[in-house]
């Protein structure tokens, strides 16, 4: 089992259900196991949106490492995402991410994994 490798080096690939967003798979089920969370990055350009969506299974918990745009989460409401921001989205809560107004660059962490 591979535990340290560079992440530059790992592809950027379309995001499974969002167009025009990309991920790049960092930690999956498919490498470490069912037990294993899945980590992922992920681009939004600016002026692209992520509908309203809900992961029924798992966490999921987003670093923004870079950009600016918003996001809903039912039943809090809108936030500004931005450098340094963590967001927590309890399982079966709907969110979207609307309004990018710079490109995003997120660290995604969903527990228990999702891929």
């Amino acid at each position: 089992m591979k535990i340290l490798y560079n992440t530059e080096v790992l592809p950027w690939v379309d995001h499974p259900t969002v167009k025009n967003v990309s991920i790049k798979k960092i930690i999956t089920k498919e490498q470490f196991g069912e037990e294993s969370p899945t980590i992922i990055m992920v681009k939004i350009p600016a002026h692209v949106e992520v509908p309203e969506h809900i992961h029924d299974k798992s966490e999921d918990i987003l670093f923004i490492l870079s950009g600016r745009g918003t996001m809903w989460i039912d039943e809090i409401g809108e936030m500004t995402l931005q450098k340094g921001t963590v967001v927590r989205v309890p399982r079966n809560t709907k969110h979207r991410i609307f309004d990018v107004s710079e490109d995003l660059l997120v660290y995604d962490v969903f527990s228990p994994g999702i891929m």
